[in-house]
């Protein structure tokens, strides 16, 4: 049986999902593209999972593509289960909980996918990013459906078609991640950003998702008759209910970590 290449644990109502295939420098093989689908799975399928942090072991954190699979002529070397980016990247926005993109390592051509289909996504400084492909003449086609909406047209030219690596701050810069902070302060920041999810209803963070992902594809007036129901359901949610006992109570709603509460 081979060898885990993603590791996934909960705490307090945290799944950590960790990329833990150093030798490939976690490249997107078939292989580690279901274990993260399945992990993903398993956080959405559990109740008590309120957000995701996704991380890396090693100094990098995805590669992108397994080129040594990918270059194989004869198809010996062929993986029996191809991988399947674009389920994997296209599940983040659909999903009803947030995901947090926490890069501990250098990321590249795929692995830009990943970084910026997350909702919220912190970098240490010290890490470098990159739209390689065309250095290995092929493009960054898929992961594109996820990358531009965050980018300026001129970046996304920029660091498209010259392939260079850029560091973490110009990632930030550009709209790919929500910042780049020293090493030593990476996990504090990313807590914090977990904190600060954990602190919304989980109903409410699932509209909110809805309506990052289907606003901006609506006509006006179409939009805001969808988002005028929404919110209709939700003011008269259960949930809505409780959150306003909580503030007028002066106390944490239910739903909230019980080391906030204290």
């Amino acid at each position: 049986m081979s060898e885990s290449l993603v590791d996934a644990a909960v705490v307090d109502g945290v799944m950590t999902i960790t990329l833990c295939d150093e030798e490939h420098r976690n490249a997107l093989s078939g292989q580690l593209i279901g274990e993260l689908n399945a992990a993903c799975d398993a956080a959405e399928a559990d109740p008590s999972v309120r957000v995701v942090v996704l991380t890396n072991r090693g100094r990098v954190f995805c590669a992108g593509a397994n080129l040594a699979s990918a270059s194989s002529q004869d198809g010996s070397d062929s993986e029996a289960d191809p991988p399947d980016p674009v389920k994997l990247f296209g599940r983040f926005r659909r999903s009803s909980k947030p995901y947090v993109g926490r890069v501990a390592g250098h990321c590249v051509a795929g692995g830009m996918g990943l970084a910026a289909a997350m909702d919220v996504t912190i970098a240490a400084d010290d890490v470098k990013f990159g739209f390689t492909e065309v250095r290995i003449g092929v493009a960054p086609a898929v992961i594109s459906v996820v990358c531009l909406p965050k980018m300026r047209p001129a970046d996304a030219r920029d660091v498209f078609l010259r392939g260079r690596r850029f560091p973490a701050a110009e990632a930030a810069r550009i709209g790919l991640i929500n910042e780049a902070v020293p090493r030593d302060r990476l996990d504090a920041e990313v807590d914090a950003v977990v904190g600060d999810l954990r602190r919304g209803g989980p109903e409410a963070i699932a509209a909110t998702k809805q309506l990052l992902l289907r606003v901006p594809a609506m006509e006006e007036d179409a939009a805001f008759e969808w988002a005028r129901s929404l919110s209709s359901d939700l003011f008269a949610g259960d949930e809505a209910a409780e959150g306003f006992r909580a503030f007028l109570e002066k106390r944490p709603p239910a739903w909230a970590p019980t080391i906030e509460s204290s």
